[in-house]
């Protein structure tokens, strides 16, 4: 009897953690808002935001507790993804130039098969959701216009 090769695809469930918050949020106020969504916290791939955001503390934070890559996206890419939010806003739109963030930051890293699984859900500063894609991590691209940016939060000073 031949073995089989192992299958690319493990059928394992990829979670993208979008996030979005205010210029300053306190690191404990993310992060408590992302263990509040999470239904499987080993399930967290990456974390991904606007590249607004890149270098707000509280994103690193969150990228260094899963030990994910935090991702960013620029707003035009975002807006790209606003026929598939749950929660679209004009307010948000009016202050970031997307009509989501952390739906749309989700969707855009979980690729164009990944659904949300958690719509946006809200603190007093910030904003979570997560997508899932069943995509190998290879296949990983935003495809219009730009290249998420990635950040590896386990080297940045705590």
């Amino acid at each position: 009897m031949r073995a089989k090769a192992p299958s690319p695809d493990t059928g394992r469930r990829l979670l993208v953690l979008g996030l979005g918050c205010e210029r300053g949020t306190p690191p404990a106020e993310l992060l408590d808002l992302a263990l509040s969504v999470i239904p499987a916290p080993e399930g967290i791939a990456f974390v991904a935001t606007l590249d607004a955001r890149a270098e707000e503390p509280a994103m690193h934070a969150v990228a260094r507790h899963f030990s994910v890559p935090l991702v960013t996206f620029p707003a035009v890419r975002l807006e790209a993804e606003t026929p598939r939010l749950a929660n679209p806003s004009d307010r948000v739109f009016a202050i970031t130039g997307c009509h989501g963030v952390a739906e749309a930051a989700a969707l855009a890293q979980a690729g164009s098969g990944g659904r949300l699984i958690v719509e946006k859900t809200k603190s007093a500063h910030a904003t979570a959701a997560i997508a899932e894609s069943f995509q190998p991590l290879a296949a990983f691209s935003c495809g219009i216009n730009s290249a998420p940016s990635f950040s590896d939060s386990s080297r940045e000073p705590a």
